[in-house]
């Protein structure tokens, strides 16, 4: 496998299957044969430079998660193997884990009778750190995350933002090179959000120069603070571009953005039209080459719902996503 310095990580050919649901145990009768298994990361080629924010964005059950496991050595692949800064997991994973630091769910990962300082304290000795060092660690990550006045009650009385953010800190205690984090700031309010999101751009990366992959399902998280993107999809990767790039790739420029109340039919109108719904209000993307050409056609087929706005935007990441892929990220196809 190509060695090339400036990538922290290196994923070739990595497989992950699992058993389906009501099928027979491992070990009971004749050998598992393909239709038994989900091939939930299906062969998957990734390389990742040093200092880069890079994004995994897909569906629930695309593999972002599993692919993130894997390459932190918490499940082993099937097949395939990954390099992180210089150590394979598979050959050597106790080198290559003492150069990650993951989070996939705070309130799943944090003991909830300890406090949030003596969790911290517990996975410090966990990777060896000193006393000293675990306190100078613990220190200096619980005033960046704004819990000092915190820090000595219970994981159990705090909200699901600050466990979170002792999540993130329990995956920085060591310092380490390479973070993998696996939907950060999916359940917070947009207050905890904003502060993740600038935390892990202006902080982790920008400045102490860290290698993140981030996964998410949030277009515009990705949109604000990935150099680069893949997407995956039923276990695979489909595209890695920059953000720019990716949205380039939709045939059409234009988008005409119309929200109604009620349901129009627009089949037929543009390119390619793409619906949805938020408390109530029918949300459709209509993609054409010049939006001024459709707009009449647009008045006259909403006769049944009445519009609310028509806007002119450019084309999104999920845009980019119902592209490559058929669907939107709910994992349904939505288009008329």
């Amino acid at each position: 496998m190509d060695l090339a310095p400036e990538h922290a990580i290196i994923a070739k050919g990595v497989v992950k299957t699992f058993r389906k649901k009501g099928r027979r145990k491992y070990g009971i009768g004749p050998k598992i044969t393909p239709d038994e298994l989900i091939y939930a990361v299906n062969g998957v080629d990734l390389t990742v430079r040093r200092g880069e924010l890079f994004g995994l964005l897909g569906p629930n059950g695309a593999g972002k998660t599993t692919l993130v496991k894997c390459l932190s050595t918490l499940l082993l692949p099937n097949k395939g193997t990954a390099i992180i800064s210089g150590h394979d997991i598979i050959n050597d994973p106790i080198a290559a884990r003492e150069c990650i630091g993951i989070t996939t769910g705070g309130e799943r990962t944090l003991y909830w009778k300890l406090s949030g300082r003596d969790n911290l304290r517990y996975f410090a000795a966990l990777y060896g750190l000193s006393s000293e060092e675990a306190d100078r660690r613990i220190s200096y990550l619980m005033k960046i995350m704004g819990l000092e006045d915190r820090q000595y009650e219970r994981i159990e009385k705090y909200s699901t933002g600050m466990r979170q953010k002792v999540s993130i800190s329990r995956a920085l205690i060591h310092d380490p090179p390479v973070l993998l984090l696996d939907e950060p700031t999916l359940g917070l309010d947009p207050s905890f959000s904003r502060f993740i999101r600038s935390f892990i751009k202006k902080d982790l990366n920008q400045k102490q120069k860290k290698t993140i992959i981030l996964t998410t399902h949030y277009m515009d998280e990705a949109d604000q603070l990935c150099d680069r993107i893949a997407i995956m999809n039923e276990g695979k990767i489909v595209a890695v571009d920059t953000p720019e790039v990716l949205k380039r790739r939709i045939p059409q420029d234009e988008v005409l953005e119309v929200r109604c109340l009620g349901h129009a039919d627009f089949s037929g109108i543009g390119q390619r039209v793409y619906a949805d719904s938020v408390e109530g209000v029918t949300i459709y993307r209509i993609h054409a080459e010049n939006v001024e050409d459709i707009m009449s056609q647009v008045i006259q087929a909403a006769h049944s719902a009445k519009i609310l706005s028509m806007n002119v935007t450019k084309p999104t990441l999920e845009d980019v996503f119902i592209h490559l892929t058929g669907a939107r990220l709910t994992g349904e196809d939505n288009e008329q």
